[in-house]
C-alpha cells in the first residue's frame, strides 16, 4: 500500500487495533532472512512492534509499571552463532502457515498449543508452572454451568474477573460462551510469565480491549482492581479461579490479619505452622476474596482442594457457613482423582451464586472418567458424553441416584455444612423374606462357622504361647 493508503486504513482500525509498519510484516522479515545479523533484525522488529503499540499491548505491575509484549527472543539462546539459525527457522515456519482459519475456531486451537508450551515450562522450571494450567474439561466445565445456553447471547456488558489468572484457560471460556464484546477481562497473577501468556491468549481470542486489565502482581497483598469511585475494591459480575492451593506466605501473613482486612477475611487468615511451611493453605484466602469481590446476585467457580468440602473446623467451615448462611451457594461437583497431572490432589468444583435462594446440586463424579499415562504421572480424562452428563444434571438440578443429589440450605447446615454428595446418598438396605425354618438353619450356620473360627483361635493361642516358652537369651 502507499503511504496514504496505509494512513487511511489506519484511521479506519479501532482503537484496539495494532498499528504495523510495512516493514514489521512476516513477509517483508522472510525476504530479509539472508540479510547479516538476522536474529538482531528479528528481535528490533519485534521490539518496535511492542514499543509502537505499548499503549494497547503493555500489562502493568500493581505498581503501575509497563513490561511490553515482546522480549528479544534470539538471546534466550545461548550460543550467539545459532541464533541467526533460529530466527530463520521461525520465520520459514511463519511463512507457510495462513492464520485466517483459525480466528474462527477461538480458544479450542490454542488450548493444545498452551498446554504443550505450559508442558514445557513446568518441565524447565521443577515442576511448579503447570499448576497454573487447568484442564479443558473443567474449564468448560466452569463456563457451561456459570453461563449456560439458555442465556448466551442475552448476558451483556459484563466482568469477569481471575485473581489467579495463570495463562487465562478460564477467562477465555467463560468469555467465549458470553462472547468477546460482551464482556470485560479483568485479572491479577503474580507470576510474570503468566501475565504474559494470557496477555498473548487476549490477542489471539479477540479480546484486546481487556489487555489494560491484565495486572501482575499480589493479588492477596495488593489486589489491584479498584471501583472508580473511592477506594473500595471492584466488584464483579462473573468469577472464575483455580487458586494455588498451598503456598508458604508467612512473610506476609501478618499485614493481612489486620483490621483493615478483617472484612475480606471474614474467615479468619491461617496461621503459621511450626513445621510445613511451605504448606499454608492459601486457597482459603483466594476463596474468601473471591466472595468479598462478588457484585449482588454474581456467580463464581473455584477449583478447591476436596478436603475443603467437609472439613468441620476452622476457615473451611466458617467459609462453607457463610456461603450457606447467605443462601449464595449454588453446588459443587466433586472431580475423578487426577484430572490435573501435575497434582494428586483430588479438586472439587466450589459453584456460587448470590441470587440462588432455593435448593443446592451436589454431584459426586469422582468415578467418571479414563486414566491414561502422561510422561510419568497418572491422568483422569473425562469424554465429551461425560462433561455433558455433569453440566446437564447440574443446570437442570436432577437427583441421579449414586451420582447427584438437590439439597436445600437447611440440610446442608444439618449435616455441619457439609457439602460432599455422598453424606446426602440414600443408604439402602435390601430385605429377603425367610420363614422361621429359613431363619433358624441360618441362625445355625453362623454359629458353626463361630464354632469352628473360635477352635482355631484356642489352637494359635496355645502355639503363640509354646513359641514364647522356648525363647532363650543369648
Amino acid at each position: 500500500m502507499s503511504p496514504d493508503d496505509l494512513e487511511m486504513l489506519q484511521m479506519q482500525m479501532g482503537p484496539d487495533t495494532a498499528r504495523l509498519k510495512p516493514e514489521h510484516f512476516i513477509a517483508h522479515l522472510f525476504g530479509r532472512q539472508n540479510a547479516p545479523e538476522f536474529a538482531k533484525l528479528f528481535d528490533d522488529t519485534l521490539r518496535d512492534i511492542a514499543i509502537t503499540n505499548n499503549d494497547i499491548f503493555a500489562v502493568k505491575t500493581d505498581g503501575g509499571a509497563k513490561i511490553t509484549l515482546f522480549d528479544r527472543v534470539s538471546e534466550f539462546i545461548t550460543d550467539p552463532s545459532k541464533r541467526d539459525a533460529f530466527c530463520r527457522a521461525i520465520i520459514n515456519k511463519l511463512g507457510d502457515f495462513s492464520f485466517e482459519r483459525i480466528f474462527n475456531e477461538k480458544y479450542d486451537f490454542y488450548a493444545a498449543l498452551f498446554e504443550y508450551l505450559i508442558k514445557d515450562y513446568n518441565k524447565d522450571s521443577g515442576g511448579k508452572y503447570a499448576e497454573y494450567y487447568t484442564p479443558h474439561a473443567v474449564a468448560k466445565i466452569m463456563a457451561a454451568i456459570l453461563v449456560p445456553e439458555a442465556v448466551r447471547g442475552k448476558v451483556n456488558n459484563v466482568s469477569c474477573y481471575d485473581p489467579s489468572a495463570g495463562s487465562g484457560t478460564l477467562l477465555m471460556n467463560i468469555a467465549h460462551a458470553i462472547g468477546e464484546q460482551r464482556c470485560s477481562i479483568y485479572s491479577q497473577d503474580i507470576s510474570q510469565k503468566s501475565s504474559s501468556l494470557l496477555r498473548l491468549n487476549l490477542i489471539l481470542n479477540n479480546l484486546v480491549h481487556s489487555i489494560p486489565n491484565i495486572i501482575q502482581g499480589n493479588t492477596m497483598l495488593h489486589p489491584y482492581h479498584r471501583e472508580v469511585q473511592g477506594h473500595a475494591l471492584k466488584k464483579f459480575d462473573y468469577i472464575v479461579s483455580n487458586p494455588p492451593f498451598k503456598m508458604d506466605f508467612s512473610d506476609f501473613r501478618n499485614e493481612l490479619d489486620t483490621k483493615e482486612h478483617q472484612e475480606r477475611f471474614f474467615a479468619g487468615v491461617p496461621n503459621i505452622p511450626k513445621q510445613a511451611v511451605d504448606k499454608m493453605a492459601i486457597y482459603q484466602l483466594f476463596l474468601q476474596h473471591i466472595i468479598y469481590s462478588l457484585k449482588p446476585g454474581g456467580k463464581a467457580a473455584v477449583v478447591v482442594p476436596t478436603g475443603f468440602i467437609t472439613a468441620q473446623s476452622g476457615i473451611d467451615r466458617g467459609i462453607r457457613q457463610h456461603l450457606v448462611d447467605n443462601k449464595m451457594l449454588a453446588g459443587v461437583v466433586s472431580m475423578p482423582s487426577n484430572i490435573f497431572a501435575t497434582t494428586g490432589t483430588n479438586v472439587s468444583i466450589l459453584f456460587i451464586d448470590a441470587a440462588n435462594m432455593a435448593d443446592v446440586v451436589l454431584i459426586d463424579a469422582s468415578s467418571l472418567g479414563t486414566k491414561v499415562k502422561d510422561g510419568k504421572n497418572q491422568k483422569t480424562l473425562l469424554s465429551t458424553e461425560e462433561e455433558d452428563r455433569i453440566i446437564a444434571t447440574f443446570n437442570g438440578k436432577e437427583a441421579v441416584e449414586d451420582f447427584s443429589v438437590v439439597v436445600s440450605y437447611a440440610d446442608i447446615a444439618a449435616k455441619n455444612y457439609s457439602l460432599s454428595a455422598g453424606q446426602y446418598f440414600e443408604v439402602k438396605i435390601e430385605y429377603s423374606d425367610l420363614t422361621p425354618t429359613q431363619f433358624a438353619e441360618k441362625l445355625q450356620g453362623f454359629t458353626d462357622r463361630l464354632d469352628v473360627l473360635f477352635k482355631e483361635s484356642a489352637g494359635l493361642e496355645q502355639e503363640i504361647k509354646k513359641q514364647l516358652a522356648e525363647l532363650r537369651y543369648e
